[in-house]
């Protein structure tokens, strides 16, 4: 599962066994907690996260959408 970002506690990664799908990562608190979301970000599940917490990690994901986009493009060649 490797990591594209930490930031604020939050670790965004893409799981390998998700090639097959659209853009995505996979925000994970320090606690376990986390949630899937599509990029461009927007929510697709929701384990756990608080509201403002969902909203903070929108604004991380908008603001690095696009190296998120490249790392994606970069390991499953989409």
């Amino acid at each position: 599962m490797p990591t594209i970002l930490r930031h604020k506690g939050y670790r965004i990664s893409f799981y390998m066994a998700d090639h097959g799908e659209p853009a995505h990562v996979h925000v994970t608190a320090a606690d376990g907690r986390g949630a899937k979301f599509w990029i461009p970000a927007r929510l697709a599940r929701n384990f756990g996260l608080r509201e403002h917490e969902l909203r903070e990690v929108l604004e991380i994901l908008i603001e690095n959408e696009k190296l998120i986009l490249e790392k994606w493009n970069e390991i499953f060649g989409n």
